[in-house]
Order: structure tokens, then sequence, then C-alpha cells
């Protein structure tokens, strides 16, 4: 549920600041709002089309390539996440600057009320099919039941759009990119337990036999199937019974995605929405 809630809200706040910016840059402009809301929903709907893909390819490995797809999944999802936090904390500048300027293009008449709906449906489409990718992957890692992840994105929803829209009035005095920093360092932290995840159902289908020996046991004092442990397990990847290549891949994943994100990234910084 944890882990729902903050890709959910991280991937609203995203697409909320496109729109938000969009509307700033357009306001007085007639039929702005009607034009947005074409691109929210088209591009709703064609995240939805990847959920159904997803969902179709899950089902035909369903039975004993389960946990060969699983960790397939997975990886992709941590490849995707540290991608995700690599990208924007170099381009997100750049995306806020380029979706200004189309903005004002428009409100200045040089260009068609159909390019609102456009950067605005490829703003709800990319940040739509994240969703749908990675929470496949909290799925699989996790055990939460379909319900609770349904209550965490929700919640992720509301409260990604309740931040998107004081930001749009300018009422959140906090600085957009310490919200981003904290959240960049909560996906890099579920970007490694997935792929401490991932490693663990490989070596269940004995595709990975290596470094298998479990390092130490906590269940007894906090187990994965608690309440504690859930969260644990949902913040940081945190498992009772992990086996040498989990914790290696876990540390790894990690530090990779820290490194790049310093050597590649530039610290991560959006203009406030007028």
């Amino acid at each position: 549920m944890i882990a729902a809630l903050i890709i959910v809200f991280r991937e609203i706040i995203e697409a909320g600041i496109v729109v938000g910016i969009v509307l700033a840059a357009t306001r007085g402009v007639a039929k702005r709002s009607l034009w947005v809301a074409y691109g929210i929903v088209g591009g709703a709907a064609g995240a939805c089309l990847v959920a159904v893909f997803a969902g179709a390819m899950s089902n035909a490995f369903a039975g004993s390539g389960q946990e060969l797809f699983n960790a397939a999944i997975l990886l992709f999802a941590v490849a995707m996440l540290a991608w995700h936090n690599v990208w924007m904390s170099r381009h997100g500048r750049e995306i806020s600057a380029a979706v200004r300027s189309v903005g004002e293009a428009v409100a200045a008449g040089s260009r068609t009320m159909a390019a609102l709906a456009t950067v605005v449906g490829i703003a709800v489409l990319r940040e739509g099919s994240e969703v749908v990718l990675f929470l496949f992957g909290v799925a699989v890692s996790s055990k939460d039941s379909a319900l609770a992840m349904t209550v965490g994105s929700l919640a992720g929803v509301l409260l990604g759009a309740g931040v998107s829209l004081i930001m749009y009035y300018g009422l959140l005095r906090i600085p957009v990119r310490y919200l981003f920093s904290v959240t960049s360092w909560l996906i890099a932290l579920l970007a490694a337990g997935m792929a401490a995840q991932a490693v663990s159902f490989l070596q269940v289908a004995g595709v990975v036999k290596s470094f298998a020996k479990t390092l130490w046991d906590t269940s007894n004092y906090l187990a994965d199937d608690s309440i504690f442990g859930k969260i644990l397990h949902a913040l940081i990847g945190y498992t009772d019974r992990p086996t040498a290549l989990q914790l290696f891949a876990y540390l790894g994943t990690l530090a990779a995605i820290l490194i790049l994100m310093r050597l590649l990234g530039t610290a991560t910084r959006r203009p406030a929405v007028a």
C-alpha cells in the first residue's frame, strides 16, 4: 500500500506540474480547460491500454514460468525507476521550460488549441504508463492485497492532485525540489528492494544458485508478514531472511542509482507554477 502510494503520488505530481504550467501559461484563453481535459482523458485511456497489455502478459506466464516472469517484470521496473530518477534530475527544468513555451505560444495564437491537449496527453500517458509498470513490480515484490494497493493508489492520486492544485495557486512555500529529492530517495530504495526480490525469484526458480546462503534471520523479531515488516518492505525492501546475493543486488542497485544521479543528473529543480 505504501509503495503504491509513493509511486502514484510522485507520478501524479509530475503530470500535475505539466498541467499546471499549461494552465498558467494559457490563462485567459477560451476553452483551455476543455482542451486540457481532452488531453488528460486521452492520456489516461492510453495508460489503461498499457495496463491491459501488461495484465495479458502476466496471465500468459501464470504457472511454471511465473517466477521468471515476475523476476523479469521486477528487473524491468528497477531499470525504469533508475532511469526515471536520473533522467528527471537532469531534464526536469528543460521539460518545464518546453511546456511553458507551448502554452505561451497557444496563448499568443501561434499554436492551435490541440497543442494543449497533445502536451497534456503525452504527459499523462507517460506518467500513467510508468505507474502501471511500477505497480506491477510492486504487486509481484510485495504481499499487499489488491485492495491495499488500490487504496494506496487512490490515496496517491488524491494527495498528488491536492499538492498539484496547491502548487498551481502558489500556496506551497516549500521548494518543489525538496519534495522531489525526498521522493527520489524513496524511489531509489524501492528499486533496490525490487532488485533484491527479483534475485529471490531467480533463486527460487533455480536459475541463479550462487551466493544463496542466508545471511541472517530476523523473523523472530520482525517478520516479513508483520505490520512493521510490511511497512519496511514497502519503504526500503526489508526481508527477514536475505541471501548474500539479495544483499549484493540491493546495495549495488542503490549505489548505482545514486552514483548515476550524481554524475549524470543535476540537482532536481522545478520552477514554481505561477
